[in-house]
């Protein structure tokens, strides 16, 4: 499976300002040094706590955000390695880009123009990129309703005349419109009800398949990622801390964060009994992050080296990354089975 988008040492920061002229004080490291690769047609999720730098990460992908630093590398041609590193793109040029890119945002309530008829709304891409104008333009947007199990005659309503799996789904549809190979998903179903939560899930997946799409799906869920991803990523104070594929990454967990984040998930078995990790203390401050491993504050296997030497991603098993001095310590503790 070819690679189609290929992020090398990303930074994201965000200047603190102080006194009379405003210099630069400090930085918030919102995402610190990642590197990471999707496979085309695959969906990668993103997990971690809120504050980590997930959306900061998924909206730097997409230029919404100024890297501060790094590279990200996206393969337009799918039978060609024919890379390009967008963070050098701009005006014209990154607009060409821009089409094969896209975001659907949490809250749709808030992601959807409340003036905009639902016409308007999807197919205003189509006319900023020249996709299409006129009747051919009001016939893609009702063939994109009804890929997203709406209909043509909800072109003429404004969002506040839809539910949330409707406003949802009128955001996919415009996600869609530019015909994207990439498209980020950013928490889409965290703002619906449960019920709700499953149709979206399962309109997203048939997307994927029949436009041939590839995911970031970013989330804090961890059943809802298990759902919908092929690989997950797990990120710490702008780390990525884990990377594995996703039957993996539930049955064989090795980083002492993720651990802790399953032993959270719950389970609709009254009988059912497990070890839950409570981590202590809070997140660290993101300003000034602790030396070495910035989970070592909250980690019951931490020693000396952790708190003096960075750890690096490295290969535990097959495609099953993990950035831990003390992995193997983790892995004969808990008995994890590496394939």
């Amino acid at each position: 499976m070819s690679e189609i988008l290929s992020i090398r040492n990303l930074k994201t920061y965000y200047p603190i300002r102080g006194g009379v002229i405003k210099t630069t004080k400090n930085y918030v490291r919102a995402v610190d040094d990642i590197s990471l690769t999707l496979r085309r047609g695959e969906c990668l999720g993103l997990v971690g706590e809120s504050g980590c730098g997930k959306t900061t990460f998924g909206k730097t992908i997409l230029q919404l955000e100024n890297a501060s630093g790094g590279s990200i590398y996206l393969n337009r041609d799918a039978k060609n390695e024919d890379f390009t590193d967008i963070t050098k793109y701009r005006g014209k040029r990154f607009r060409e880009l821009r089409k094969k890119m896209q975001i659907v945002f949490q809250d749709p309530t808030t992601s959807l123009n409340p003036r905009m008829l639902v016409k308007n709304i999807i197919g205003e891409a189509l006319t900023i990129h020249k996709i299409a104008s006129g009747r051919e333009r009001i016939d893609r947007v009702a063939r994109l309703l009804e890929s997203v199990g709406l209909s043509s005659d909800h072109m003429m309503r404004y969002p506040h005349e839809f539910s949330g799996g409707q406003r949802q789904r009128i955001a996919i549809a415009r996600a869609l419109s530019t015909d994207p190979d990439f498209v980020i998903l950013d928490e889409p179903t965290s703002a619906l009800d449960v019920s709700v939560q499953a149709q979206i899930l399962n309109l997203l997946i048939d997307l994927k398949h029949e436009f041939n799409l590839t995911y970031l799906f970013i989330t804090h869920h961890l059943l809802v990622v298990e759902h919908i991803s092929d690989r997950i990523a797990v990120m710490y104070l702008g780390k990525i801390v884990e990377i594995a594929d996703t039957k993996h990454m539930f049955e064989s967990p090795v980083h002492p964060y993720t651990i802790a984040l399953l032993s959270a998930i719950p389970f609709p078995d009254p009988d059912l009994r497990r070890e839950r990790i409570i981590l202590s203390g809070d997140v660290p401050d993101p300003i000034d992050p602790p030396a070495g491993c910035r989970f070592h504050p909250r980690c019951w296997f931490a020693n000396d080296l952790c708190k003096e030497e960075e750890p690096r991603l490295e290969e535990v098993g097959k495609n099953h990354f993990v950035a831990c001095h003390r992995k193997e310590k983790v892995i004969e503790h808990y008995g994890i089975q590496i394939t």
